[in-house]
């Protein structure tokens, strides 16, 4: 039987957490990582020999970022952490809008992403720069054979919707359908800009959290991993680079805690709440901003059971 390390004290200096297993074997899914490079190589060579327009340029940095906001408002802190509550037909948009950027399942993105937080920069940590190096936290362990699979253990609060767990197996779905209405209305121009090179950059960008947000920034508060606060890093994610701020107290609407911090997926939440479209946004209390709340094992188990709360193993999904 195998044991769980010990979860480190925290800290506001960098851990040295040992890693108590070999090197993860890195082994490229065709399925996913041929279409994931191809998209590269099509994004760079369709760009460079249509060249763009001003128009491209809009469409191709509004389709980044209102997919942006799917990822970080919807797949991260709704789905993966209940950060504030919505209807069934608004969860269900912001699975389509996550499901666009081409990220794998709405489902499995949440609950690998539970998992991460549970064992963050530990051994049994699937995406941790310190544990497995910088290129296997970007982009190796999404192309990897071994995660395809989505634990639905982790995810059983959401694994209980239909229509979920369609868009969770058919996660091509939303982009395939998106790319067809962009070359429909914009031509090859807005197929290319709009399409391919915004998600290549959304890649990226999404994939810069799990890498080098544990890598480049500073650290206010104490935890048991790497995590890190980057300003530049909050730009191109609409919030997410106070990665450390996150690490800290996850089930937080506002990844900003301070008014400094910008967070532009909190603001359109805070909006969103105004018209009743989203509601009950958690932010940190006073003593969580102070940083006078300690990061125990116990807090964090604490909070993966209940943000996905037991139901019958019959209930559960098989695939």
């Amino acid at each position: 039987m195998q044991i769980q390390a010990k979860r480190p004290t925290p800290s506001v200096e960098i851990i040295d957490t040992p890693r108590e297993r070999p090197p993860r074997p890195f082994q490229l899914d065709k399925l996913t990582s041929i279409p994931f490079f191809l998209v590269h190589i099509a994004a760079i060579a369709s760009a460079i020999w249509i060249g763009a327009t001003k128009t491209d340029i809009i469409v191709c940095v509004a389709l980044y970022y209102i997919r942006m906001f799917g990822i970080t408002a919807g797949y991260h802190r709704y789905f993966s952490h209940r950060a504030y509550k919505t209807s069934r037909w608004f969860q269900f948009v912001l699975a389509v809008i996550g499901g666009s950027s081409m990220q794998k399942g709405v489902l499995w993105w949440a609950a690998h992403h539970r998992n991460h937080h549970k064992f963050s920069d530990m051994s049994e940590d699937i995406h941790s720069p310190k544990q497995d190096g910088f290129y296997w936290s970007h982009v190796g362990w999404i192309l990897s054979n071994d995660y395809d699979h989505t634990e639905w253990d982790r995810i059983r609060d959401f694994a209980k919707y239909p229509e979920l767990r369609w868009l969770n197996r058919w996660h091509w779905a939303p982009a395939l359908i998106g790319g067809a209405i962009l070359y429909a209305i914009g031509g090859i121009h807005w197929f290319v800009w709009g399409g391919l090179v915004s998600s290549v950059l959304l890649w990226h960008g999404t994939f810069f959290i799990n890498s080098l947000a544990h890598v480049w920034g500073s650290r206010r508060y104490p935890t048991t991993d790497t995590s890190r606060n980057n300003f530049w890093l909050a730009l191109i994610t609409m919030g997410e680079g106070w990665h450390n701020n996150h690490h800290y107290y996850q089930s937080t609407a506002n990844q900003g805690f301070f008014w400094w911090e910008v967070d532009f997926s909190y603001y359109i939440l805070k909006l969103l709440s105004w018209v009743g479209v989203v509601w009950d946004l958690r932010t940190p209390p006073a003593h969580i901003l102070a940083g006078k709340e300690p990061v125990r094992e116990s807090m964090t188990d604490a909070v993966s059971d209940v943000i996905s709360p037991p139901v019958p193993p019959a209930a559960l999904p098989t695939a």
